[in-house]
C-alpha cells in the first residue's frame, strides 16, 4: 500500500524544484533587461554616463582631511561657484544656415561632404558641433518654445557623416537621431585634446564640454551640462569621429558633498591619505580651465596631476604622469581606490 503522505512530499518537492526555475528565469531576464537598457542609455549620439560621486559622509571628509595634513577652516569653497552656469564664449558657430539648406531633405547616404571639413581634429569637432548647434529634435509632451526651432531636425543626416564606417555600422541613422531626441540647442564652450590611456592606434581623443538647452512639459527652456570625450581616426587625410561619450553634470551634488570635487582636496586625500604617496605638495598651477597639481612622492618621484575644470566648478582628473629626476614624464595609470581596497583587504 502507498503511503499517502510521501506522495504529498514528492509532489511538494516537484512544485518548489518548479518554482526554484522559474525564479532563475525570471531573475536571468530581468537582468539582460536591465543590462541592456543600460548599455543602450545615449545622449547626442554617444554613450551616456552618470556623473561619478564620490559619497563622502561628515565622519569620512573630516578623517581624510585630517590624515591628508588639512582642516575643513583650511580652505571654504565658494559653494556659489558650483551653482551657476557658463559665461563662456560659444565655440561651434561655423556655419549659418546657407550651409544647412544646401542638405535640404538629402538621406545621410545620399550626402557627400567636402574634405575640407575634416582637415584637422579640430576642424572636425568644431564643424560637427556648428551643424548640430541649431538642430532640435522635440520630445512628444516637452518643449522649450513655439513653432520651428532652429533648424530642427535637418542637420542630423549631415552629423552622422561626420562618424566613421566602423561608428556607423555600431549606430544607425535612426538610432542616432533618437539619441538627440530633447536636445534643443548645443553650445560648445569648451574642447582641449587629452592623452589616449589604451595607446589605439591612430586615434586622437578631445575633452568637450557642451551646454545643452532641454525642454520640458512646462514648455520651458532648461540649460543642461555634459563633459565628454570624442574620439578621431585619420582615414585618407580626413578625421572621422570614432566614438562619443557623455557624462551629465549634477549642479547640486558637489556644494553639498564635500572635499571629492575639488581637486586640491581630492589629490591630499586620494593620493596622501588613501595612497601614503604624497611627501611633498608644490604650488598648483592654472590656467584657465586646465589646473596642474604636482607632488613629490615617497618615492623620490615627482608626480603631476592634470585636471579640467567643468562650469559647475568640478574638477575631472584628465592624466597622470610621473617622471625621475630630469628625466622625461612618463604617462601612467593609478587607481586611488585600489589603495583603500587593499587596506581593507588587509584587515580583513
Amino acid at each position: 500500500m502507498k503511503n499517502p503522505f510521501t506522495g504529498r512530499v514528492k509532489h511538494v518537492v516537484i512544485l518548489l524544484c518548479f518554482l526554484l526555475v522559474l525564479l532563475l528565469i525570471s531573475y536571468f531576464f530581468i537582468s539582460r533587461s536591465i543590462e541592456k537598457k543600460h548599455a543602450n542609455t545615449m545622449v547626442m549620439g554617444g554613450k551616456y554616463y552618470d556623473m561619478v560621486h564620490i559619497e563622502n559622509t561628515e565622519e569620512i571628509k573630516e578623517e581624510s582631511l585630517v590624515r591628508a595634513g588639512g582642516s575643513e577652516e583650511e580652505k571654504e569653497p565658494d559653494l556659489e561657484a558650483y551653482f551657476r552656469p557658463s559665461s563662456l564664449p560659444v565655440l561651434n558657430t561655423r556655419f549659418d544656415w546657407n550651409f544647412i539648406d544646401d542638405y535640404y531633405d538629402k538621406k545621410p547616404s545620399d550626402i557627400i561632404l567636402p574634405s575640407d571639413l575634416f582637415k584637422t581634429p579640430e576642424d572636425t569637432i568644431l564643424n560637427y558641433f556648428s551643424i548640430l548647434r541649431e538642430a532640435a529634435n522635440i520630445e512628444k509632451g516637452k518643449s522649450a518654445g513655439c513653432g520651428t526651432l532652429g533648424n530642427a531636425e535637418i542637420p542630423y543626416p549631415i552629423a552622422y557623416n561626420f562618424l566613421d564606417d566602423e561608428y556607423r555600422d555600431r549606430l544607425s541613422y535612426k538610432q542616432y537621431r533618437k539619441t538627440f531626441e530633447n536636445i534643443l540647442h548645443i553650445n560648445l564652450i569648451k574642447y582641449h585634446s587629452v592623452p589616449v590611456y589604451d595607446k589605439k592606434e591612430n586615434l586622437q581623443r578631445y575633452f568637450v564640454e557642451l551646454e545643452t538647452i532641454e525642454g520640458n512639459e512646462k514648455n520651458q527652456g532648461s540649460f543642461a551640462y555634459y563633459y565628454g570625450f570624442v574620439d578621431l581616426k585619420e582615414e585618407k587625410g580626413e578625421y572621422k569621429i570614432s566614438n562619443l561619450e557623455f557624462h551629465g553634470e549634477n549642479y547640486l551634488c558637489a556644494p553639498y558633498h564635500g572635499w571629492a570635487y575639488d581637486a586640491e582636496m581630492s589629490v591630499k586625500v586620494r593620493y596622501g591619505e588613501w595612497c601614503e604617496l604624497i611627501e611633498k605638495m608644490y604650488p598648483v598651477k592654472q590656467e584657465g580651465y586646465i589646473k596642474n597639481i604636482s607632488f613629490k612622492g615617497n618615492d623620490g618621484l615627482d608626480y603631476l596631476l592634470v585636471y579640467y575644470q567643468l562650469t559647475n566648478d568640478t574638477d575631472i582628473e584628465i592624466a597622470q604622469f610621473r617622471k625621475a629626476g630630469g628625466g622625461e614624464w612618463e604617462q601612467i595609470r593609478i587607481n586611488p581606490e585600489d589603495c583603500v581596497k587593499d587596506e581593507n583587504d588587509a584587515v580583513k
